[in-house]
């Protein structure tokens, strides 16, 4: 078993100069080392789930060992408490967005959401509103009259919130209009009045998509995935008949 020592040990042989520049331009902080998300995918490989050892990178402080206890942590879980003490941690949006990631697995993902999308502060709205991006699709968390008032209110809102929120309030946006389609009409309509969505990502090449665009191709991508998976289906069930 992995010790905290250990795999301290292994993100600070792993991180870079560079890296540490270049995640600083999207808002992470000291101390890190600036580990690339192929070398955490390295060492996140063998731990596999550590609900425990997760906490403990945590509460190092590191954001590199933040970033990989939200790869290692155990959704199911997560506390009500727990979560809320780590959001008090979360100061940049790759932290705010893995939290949200995370929790948009938990037993607690509709509470947790609730309970934040409308602070004022950025960092808990944001990981709100995350939250509803990767679950909006999930008929048991949301029904479509809920979904409705979301975007309802991102039409009233998203002009006035602050930087990033306004970010992932495109992104639920998105992925409303992505779940059927009586509601991505209605997504479209608030797409055409409100127009693009200006979030200043800073000294990053990172883009905030276009609603409509993203749509289109997410679901012509769906299309083609879907005719392979027949195409595959079919030729198995002719293998399998001997013709």
């Amino acid at each position: 078993m992995s010790t905290l020592q250990d795999v301290m040990a292994q993100l600070q042989l792993a991180g870079t100069a560079q890296n540490r520049k270049v995640y600083a331009r999207h808002g992470a902080a000291e101390p890190m080392f600036g580990v690339s998300y192929k070398d955490l995918g390295r060492i996140a490989k063998p731990l596999k789930t550590d609900h425990a050892l997760a906490a403990e990178l945590w509460d190092s402080g590191n954001h590199d060992a933040r970033v990989l206890a939200l790869r290692i942590a155990d959704a199911s879980a997560m506390t009500k408490t727990r979560a809320r003490r780590w959001l008090r941690d979360v100061d940049n949006y790759v932290l705010a967005e893995a939290l949200g990631g995370k929790l948009s697995e938990s037993p607690h993902a509709r509470e947790l959401s609730d309970e934040w999308r409308d602070s004022p502060a950025e960092w808990p709205a944001s990981v709100g509103w995350f939250i509803v991006a990767c679950t909006a699709e999930q008929a048991d968390i949301w029904s479509a009259s809920e979904l409705r008032g979301l975007v309802a209110q991102i039409d009233a809102e998203i002009a006035e919130r602050p930087n990033r929120v306004r970010h992932e309030m495109n992104g639920v946006l998105i992925a409303i209009g992505l779940k059927d389609e009586s509601l991505r009409r209605t997504v479209l309509e608030v797409d055409a009045r409100i127009g693009p969505i200006q979030v200043d990502h800073g000294e990053t090449g990172c883009k905030t998509p276009a609603i409509a665009p993203y749509i289109d191709r997410t679901l012509a991508h769906r299309e083609q995935m879907a005719a392979r998976r027949a195409a595959k289906a079919a030729a198995k069930a002719a293998a399998k008949a001997g013709v």
